[in-house]
């Protein structure tokens, strides 16, 4: 009995998987993608190939294929069930994500907005927490990050991580905010020193540092609104 062409056995030029994690999906062509979702052809034929066969007959058009029965793929040879369900799975996935709403990313370009946006989050907090909010250009929020968390009256910060975390997701825009569980909305010299630190760094790396926010619980100080940046 021949064994099937698993992926493991292809040639190098023919490892869609490798290629996906090395230069991202977009770089492969519908072919490669379902042949990931196939794992295997058969002998002689590879998972690519074979899906280029079936896309053919279909004009390549994948609206055209995710019409397809289970029973017309396993026409062809080196489809069973399991396989054609799998790929009738995937183009029912993307056409659900062709309905889905883009997610809304909060606006936090104001310290009410970067508040009301933190303070559910942090408002029964007995320790301090300091998290960095990482925005886009228009002020949109991409990636919110705690930093670090654990002590009563101040934590430790580390700038580099900030810097880091905006250099890898892109951003243009940061801001930071920490709770105080005592409730007082009065900065600490710590609190001073680390938000100039924050401020040097980013003007180095030409991030628009846009504030420090302390939140209590109902309320909330911002070094942007008392002029301190």
């Amino acid at each position: 009995m021949s064994e099937k062409l698993t992926i493991a056995h292809w040639a190098e030029d023919d490892q869609p998987r490798e290629k996906l994690r090395d230069k991202g999906p977009q770089t492969l062509s519908n072919a490669e993608l379902l042949a990931i979702l196939i794992g295997s052809g058969t002998p002689g034929t590879s998972a690519v190939e074979l899906m280029q066969h079936v896309l053919n007959d279909r004009k390549n058009n994948l609206n055209a294929l995710g019409k397809m029965t289970i029973r017309q793929l396993m026409e062809y040879k080196g489809i069973g069930e399991a396989k054609a369900i799998t790929i009738l799975a995937a183009c029912e996935l993307g056409k659900r994500r062709q309905q889905e709403t883009p997610e809304e990313r909060p606006d936090l370009g104001t310290a009410t907005r970067i508040y009301n946006h933190m303070h559910p989050q942090m408002q029964d907090l007995d320790t301090e927490e300091f998290w960095l909010l990482l925005m886009n250009q228009n002020y949109r929020l991409i990636k919110k990050v705690r930093i670090a968390h654990g002590g009563i009256s101040e934590v430790t910060v580390d700038i580099r991580i900030i810097i880091r975390e905006a250099v890898l997701c892109n951003a243009t825009i940061l801001a930071v905010c920490h709770n105080h569980p005592s409730g007082s909305l009065h900065p600490s010299n710590a609190d001073d020193e680390l938000t100039s630190s924050i401020h040097q760094a980013c003007d180095v790396m030409r991030i628009r540092f846009l504030d420090h926010v302390i939140i209590t619980d109902g309320n909330y100080f911002s070094y942007r609104e008392a002029g301190k940046l």
